[in-house]
């Protein structure tokens, strides 16, 4: 897949990989735990395959111009399966740990396997793992589209995708090694972080850098959100993860915040990566691939617009609604439930836009099951901001706080809405990369959406009944004054509707493992009924269509 490197890309790949080899090895030569050490280890492992792959496509001969006349869709095509590996790992992870609240002796008295260390496994993968390069993946693939521009060369998108891909590893499996900075998304090492910024900024450089040779005069609203999504996560992640290493030997660090500067920290980050990761960069996606798909212009670009604005204005101020009822000031707690109000009107904007576009193209969606993935995306995003939005109010959140009510609400917009709209670009995508005329099989996505949709719904509806009653038991005192329910009842009358999760979260995962296999299959056959053109007596990969108008 890296044959189009030339040969100056070639050799800059090579010094980049020694680079990342010999910090790796710095790190484990001077590591004095075993997590240091053992990340040192993978991290020359990885180096010295990428230098491997190089060097047996080192001597190949220099690329011909004409590949400059079609776009580069290889890193895409390897984003949407790193995506869907690490969508099943994740999944499968999480409902392992739903299935702990139900039975904890599912530990097998291992270390690693326990909730504490599987919790971050399981966010991690399947918001960064899976959520993050379905977005790399989709966002080359857009940009290039939009702007009838080829990427600016061809290593830097591999250097974002497998650098990425590279600091998700380090950060799973340094969680299963126990090492976190304890914040609420489980921060990974110090020098995973570091890693991260270096491979931030190239991302972002491959967007300005195209965008500075399009051909088309207008920048589409997707990269807009694209972008926003890129440069906002950067800001977040480098000052969420201000740290000072223990030493250049160990990998644990501690945070330059404390007390309640540092919970305002990480709540300005934890809400605005819900912000411009979980919704930005998805939102780019929608604007792009479900007009696509439906054949319909957007309902409203002046509309896209003025929520795009809407949205990366008043989100930032958002976070402080997490830390009602806290030590941080009153006007602070204000503040934040107030933005998040009024965050409801760009947020329903763009939720109405995506809905308004398929007027003419309902028909589509009654036969379309990757339309309807996009579809039902949208109804979720609606729902999930106007529950966000109600979950702020201060006396709400006083029932609904540390309950499973807000578990439920995080659900309903990853599953139902990031999940649902990645699958659809991914089923799109897949046939448009591929060459191939459909899916493998149109059931098995017709399957998978049902399943996804169930176990949405019953996960969902599961969590907000369990949070409403914990809720009320939590609350509830007897005529002493003296509460009516111990914390121990209340979970064991959590346990109905655990169980009722953990099944939600088996269907969703079921659904992810049945997308696999048809993406799978849809990739093998599509590899194998490719037609050849005859070149003398070697045979040539038909032509990739050569660069069109914006789509």
């Amino acid at each position: 897949m890296m044959g189009q490197l030339t040969k100056s890309e070639r050799q800059l790949a090579l010094f980049i990989l020694l680079a990342v080899s010999l910090c790796g090895l710095a790190l484990g030569v001077a590591g004095r735990d075993d997590i240091l050490g053992a990340h040192g280890l993978l991290i020359v492992l990885a180096a010295l395959a990428g230098i491997f792959k190089i060097i047996s496509v080192y001597y190949e001969p220099e690329p011909s111009d004409e590949r400059l006349a079609s776009y580069y869709d290889d890193p895409t095509k390897l984003g949407i399966i790193l995506a869907m590996v690490w969508a099943v790992f994740g999944l499968f992870v999480g409902d392992w740990v739903a299935w702990l609240l139900v039975k904890p002796e599912l530990t097998f008295d291992a270390g690693w396997s326990s909730f504490g260390r599987l919790r971050p496994v399981h966010t991690t993968s399947v918001i960064f793992g899976f959520g993050g390069n379905a977005l790399i993946a989709t966002s080359l693939y857009v940009l290039q589209r939009t702007s009838r521009a080829r990427l600016p060369d061809q290593l830097s998108s591999w250097f974002v995708l497998l650098g990425y891909n590279l600091f998700c590893v380090l950060a799973v499996t340094g969680y299963m090694m126990g090492i976190t900075q304890s914040k609420e998304y489980a921060e990974p090492e110090w020098y995973a972080d570091i890693w991260l910024v270096i491979v931030w900024v190239v991302y972002f450089g491959i967007y300005l850098r195209t965008l500075a040779r399009r051909k088309e005069p207008h920048i589409y609203v997707a990269n807009w959100y694209y972008m926003a999504f890129i440069l906002v996560v950067a800001i977040l992640h480098i000052v969420n993860n201000l740290a000072v290493p223990v030493s250049f030997g160990h990998a644990k660090s501690y945070s330059l915040f404390a007390g309640v500067q540092d919970a305002m920290t990480e709540w300005w980050y934890g809400h605005n990566a819900v912000a411009f990761f979980l919704t930005a960069g998805f939102l780019g996606m929608m604007y792009y691939y479900l007009p696509v798909r439906a054949g319909r212009p957007i309902f409203s670009y002046r509309l896209s617009i003025i929520s795009f604005w809407g949205i990366t204005f008043f989100y930032m101020w958002a976070g402080s609604h997490h830390l009602h009822y806290t030590a941080l000031p009153q006007w602070v707690q204000t503040l934040g439930m107030t933005f998040s109000l009024m965050l409801l009107i760009p947020s329903w904007a763009s939720a109405a836009n995506a809905l308004l576009t398929l007027n003419g193209a309902w028909d589509k969606v009654r036969d379309d099951a990757t339309l309807r993935f996009m579809m039902v995306a949208a109804v979720f995003y609606g729902l999930t901001t106007f529950e966000g939005s109600f979950l702020a109010i201060r006396s709400v959140n006083s029932l609904s706080h540390y309950t499973d009510w807000t578990v439920g609400h995080v659900h309903a917009g990853a599953l139902g809405w990031v999940a649902m709209i990645s699958f659809g670009a991914i089923y799109a995508s897949v046939p448009w990369l591929w060459k191939s005329k459909t899916m493998y099989s149109p059931r098995l996505v017709e399957v998978h959406f049902w399943l996804a949709v169930a176990g949405t719904i019953v996960y969902v509806f599961a969590m907000w009944n369990s949070g409403i009653i914990q809720g009320l038991m939590w609350r509830t005192y007897n005529e002493s004054g003296t509460l009516a329910y111990s914390f121990v009842d209340s979970l064991v009358a959590m346990r109905p509707y655990y169980i009722a999760r953990a099944i939600g979260g088996l269907l969703f995962l079921i659904g992810a493992v049945v997308g696999c296999y048809n993406i799978w299959m849809t990739i093998k056959t599509a590899a194998s009924s490719v037609e050849f053109e005859t070149t003398g007596d070697r045979p040539a990969v038909a032509a990739v269509p050569a660069l069109q108008a914006g789509e």
